[in-house]
């Protein structure tokens, strides 16, 4: 079975990665970078060796996002990002294929324990079913 899944983030998490704490994000120190950067390695290493990995990235943070929509008369509507109505986004993502819901909930549970700086925001990790070509799960 495949599976999608994904780790959420903001703009201010990204510029808090950047050294820039905010409100909303603390700022990451280098040792705390590295330390996340081996803890994600670790886990694409294992999951590219069990061969449960068929892809995975981290995305650009929001305000290198555009948002394409269809105006009232059909043509398309270009916004260049970040969104105010978008507080939290898709930050990073791997596509696997496991045996069970319950080894890509290991897996999930994993990438959850990821170390950060005091303050970080607990976002959830998303497991989304991948439907097969006969729109079954």
């Amino acid at each position: 079975m495949k599976y999608l899944v994904m780790i959420q983030g903001t703009q201010a998490d990204y510029e808090g990665m950047r050294g820039k704490a905010s409100p909303d994000a603390p700022a990451w120190s280098e040792q705390e970078l590295r330390a996340m950067y081996e803890h994600m390695g670790a886990i694409n290493n294992d999951l590219s060796e069990s061969g449960e990995m068929l892809d995975g990235n981290g995305l650009a943070e929001p305000a290198q996002t555009r948002l394409v929509t269809l105006g009232p008369d059909g043509e398309a509507v270009i916004t260049d990002g970040p969104y105010g109505e978008t507080k939290e986004v898709l930050a990073g993502y791997w596509l696997l294929e496991c045996e069970s819901l319950e080894r890509v909930t290991e897996i999930a549970a994993r990438v959850a324990q990821c170390p950060g700086p005091e303050g970080l925001k607990n976002y959830p990790v998303v497991i989304r079913p991948i439907l097969d070509g006969a729109g079954d799960v």
